[in-house]
């Protein structure tokens, strides 16, 4: 440990490490501390390695440990108090071996480095076993097991006796009653690999194996020797030999090792060699990947046979490998550096490279710099052992992008699409999806782009770009298309405004389906229309047209309906109809209903007209007239209409019963009066002109004065008749009729005092054609003439 002191006090710029060295295990954690102050606050502090940050791009500055992807995943900085920092390094490994220090900065200051910080050498146990013997018992020992290297807090130990784990014992010391012939071993819990060397409790001769490496690593193709010393006490070896404990689980014993030179694994490629008494050699020619593993030797004597539980040589057969050091990506090419290793490194020996399967005559160190091409192949080997070159390494070539499954690709299904490139070293992978701009958007960073519920926003145009340290390369687009069954669709109507009849109207369907739906429509569960497009369209459009619509979407993965679309078809109003309440005859002072009735839409509003009057009557459907009279009769119509048009109905005619008729009555009456008086005038007249006549001849016949008669009657009659169809409506009739009832024995006498005339006048009044009915009334004009019969004459006159 060491201190800096401030000048003045305790508080100045200053860094402690708290050791200056630490020895530590392979694959164990070290704790790395110091303390630091500063007058100002610290912006910024971290641990670095100087042998690291020399290696890096910028030399000249350190680079936190924290983001050195050789420490990745391994490293922690701890700040348990104010000013006090600690580094934590898992996972030890040989590389780890390096100094260690702390930096920080403030606004106004930075520690330097060059003062040293913590040495941290990262080893294998180097474990011994120290042999205490008592002095007044030489059967009594104590044996205590150390290391130079300091142990973690709290480690346990394992104890060996002639090569075989001793139970229970697992603290640092161990006591025992020693036999001459034994040797002792011990290691630390969790690194039983490297135990101590055994050793005898007195002097050199007793039972035991010493392997002369506790590890090899050797090239493919190469040989390797493994070798040991060995002993057994006093006694002679009856037999000896190499194993794998490997090997021997394989084989037909497990529990009894199999001599490798009987393995037909290692027929022809082991020799075992005793160049001298007690050390045997293990030579493995032409070694393979499979025989990395552990290899141990054993012996018997008549009594005795050592032990297999400590640990042999591990050998590590490995084959070179081409690492790219630095690179530089150019659009056409990779300028890289290149070095040829292995994890065995071996020393003074010469490289070859190949590039193109051409072997490069003037390079022979283990780095090489060169412009590499898409294609360009290039490996290494040991000089002499050509025919154990490393793997291939090349640039990459374009992605090849697949997709499973393969055939078509349902909505909800997963999907995998896979990059490959051959390449070496491995490429790193990124998917891309362009979008409509054609601009892509990366994804993922794997291999495969798994889908395990594909959406519809899937669908897409795919690639992916491969790259490692020789380049980058980028494959060819794919597309994903999703398939589906249709969506719902939605229905429109164009025009989407009011609809006229005898307009164009065109119906519209769509659903997103794929593959495309084909479309039928439906007017009411009645089929209108199938096929792919999904309009509907009707050149003149009418009112029967109106109704609900809907349509129908399919395709080869399902179907669905739409929603209802209501068209409603606009129209003028059709020819009204009109209707009068009551139907039956039509009383003076009576209440009478006229109702007008059209189809339209929108429904029509209504107005009443009368004939020959200008202005209407009423507005509305229903039009009353509670107190019908005569001046109320004649012929109204009704007009309908609505936004889109108008139409009239007919005149229709309303009569109150009897009013004709009692008015024709009057006037017939009046009339009839006045033809039967002037009638009986002048037939007085004429009598008396026909007397003075008569007196100096003849007087005339009674047949003649009946026939004058008749013609005048005839006459007044005809005259009644032209007079009544003048004051009658235009379509009433009269009928008039005169009979005479005589008796023919009578004569007719020049008096007429005693005689009578009846005359009876019938009207008829025929109902209008406007659905106006009215009954036939009579009235009976009587009138009584007076006149001498002299035979008990008498004329009736009646008129119908």
């Amino acid at each position: 440990m060491f201190y800096l002191s401030g000048v003045d006090g305790q508080t100045c710029n200053r860094v402690i490490h708290t050791d200056r060295s630490i020895c530590a295990f392979k694959g164990s954690s070290v704790d790395i501390s110091c303390i630091y102050s500063s007058y100002e606050s610290i912006t910024d502090g971290f641990w670095f390695s100087p042998e690291r940050y020399h290696q890096g791009q910028n030399s000249s500055q350190p680079e936190d440990l924290s983001e050195d992807s050789q420490y990745r995943g391994r490293v922690q900085i701890l700040e348990t108090e104010r000013g006090r920092s600690t580094l934590r390094i898992s996972d030890l490994r040989d590389s780890d071996s390096a100094q260690y220090l702390f930096k920080f900065k403030t606004p106004s200051f930075e520690w330097r480095s060059d003062l040293p910080g913590t040495t941290l050498t990262v080893t294998d146990p180097d474990l011994k076993v120290k042999v205490k013997v008592q002095v007044h018992s030489y059967s009594w020992s104590e044996l205590q097991c150390y290391t130079s290297c300091r142990l973690p807090h709290g480690s346990s130990y394992i104890w060996y006796e002639n090569g075989l784990k001793m139970a229970k014992k697992t603290l640092s010391s161990y006591s025992v009653y020693f036999g001459f012939a034994s040797s002792y071993s011990c290691a630390v819990r969790g690194h039983e690999d490297f135990p101590s060397p055994p050793v005898c409790v007195t002097g050199q001769t007793c039972n035991r194996v010493i392997y002369t490496e506790r590890s090899i690593c050797a090239l493919n193709g190469s040989s390797v020797d493994i070798s040991c010393t060995y002993n057994g006490y006093k006694v002679s070896v009856k037999s000896k030999f190499w194993f794998s404990p490997e090997r021997s689980h394989q084989g037909q014993n497990p529990s009894q090792p199999e001599d490798l030179s009987k393995d037909s694994q290692y027929r022809g490629r082991v020799q075992i060699l005793e160049t001298w008494r007690g050390h045997s050699t293990l030579r493995i020619s032409d070694l393979r990947d499979s025989d990395s593993a552990q290899y141990l030797f054993t012996f018997k004597t008549t009594s005795f046979e050592w032990g297999s539980d400590l640990p042999g040589t591990t050998l590590t057969v490995t084959a070179l490998q081409v690492q790219v050091i630095t690179s530089t990506v150019h659009q056409a090419y990779t300028y890289a550096e290149l070095k040829c290793r292995s994890s065995c490194s071996p020393a003074g020996v010469s490289y070859v490279w190949f590039k193109n399967n051409k072997k490069i005559i003037k390079e022979e160190r283990p780095l090489y710099k060169d412009q590499f091409y898409p294609g360009d192949i290039i490996s290494c080997a040991l000089q002499g052992h050509e025919n154990y070159s490393s793997p291939l390494i090349y640039a990459l070539k374009f992605p090849v992008v697949s997709v499973s499954p393969s055939d078509e690709i349902m909505e909800g299904s997963s999907v995998t699409l896979t990059c490959s490139s051959d390449a070496n070293p491995a490429a790193n992978y990124t998917w891309y999806k362009t979008d409509g701009n054609q601009k892509l958007h990366p994804l993922a960073k794997e291999r495969q782009l798994v889908f395990s519920s594909i959406l519809v926003s899937d669908s897409g145009e795919y690639n992916c770009t491969a790259e490692n340290e020789l380049g980058k390369r980028t494959s060819d687009m794919i597309s994903v298309d999703v398939k589906y069954s249709p969506k719902p669709p939605s229905v429109s109507a164009s025009p989407s405004a009011e609809i006229e009849e005898g307009s164009s109207v065109t119906l519209t369907c769509s659903s997103d389906a794929n593959p495309a739906a084909d479309y039928t429509w439906y007017k009411e569960n009645q089929t209108l229309f199938q096929g792919a497009e999904g309009s509907y369209h009707v050149t003149s459009i009418s009112s029967e047209d109106s109704g609900i619509y809907y349509c129908k979407s399919r395709n080869q993965f399902g179907e669905i309906n739409s929603t209802s679309l209501f068209v409603d078809v606009l129209y003028a109003p059709k020819p009204p109809s009109v209707s009068v309440s009551p139907s039956a005859e039509i009383e003076e002072g009576s209440s009478v209903t006229l109702t007008c009735s059209s189809d339209a839409n929108p429904a029509a509003n209504y107005t009443w007209y009368k004939e020959d009057e200008d202005s209407p009557k009423a507005s509305g459907q229903i039009f009353t007239i509670t107190d019908f009279r005569a001046e109320h009769s004649g012929s109204y119509s009704c007009g309908a209409k609505n936004k889109i048009g108008r139409q009239n109905s007919t005149f229709h005619q309303i009569v109150v019963t009897g009013a004709w008729t009692s008015r024709a009555a009057g006037i017939t009456t009046a009339v009839v009066l006045a033809v039967i008086l002037l009638s009986i005038f002048l037939l007085i007249r004429k009598k008396k002109s026909a007397k003075r006549s008569s007196e100096p001849g003849e007087p005339h016949s009674k047949q003649d004065l009946n026939q004058q008669l008749f013609r005048s009657q005839a006459y007044t009659l005809s005259y009644c008749r032209s007079k009544t169809e003048l004051q009658s409506p235009p379509e009433e009739l009269l009928y008039a009729s005169v009979q005479f009832s005589k008796n023919q024995s009578d004569p007719l006498s020049s008096n007429i005092e005693d005689s009578v005339v009846y005359a009876e006048v019938q009207f008829n009044s025929a109902a209008p054609r406007s659905q106006m009915s009215a009954t036939e009334d009579s009235t009976a004009l009587y009138s009584t003439i007076n006149k001498t019969r002299t035979q008990h004459e008498s004329a009736a006159h009646h008129f119908y």
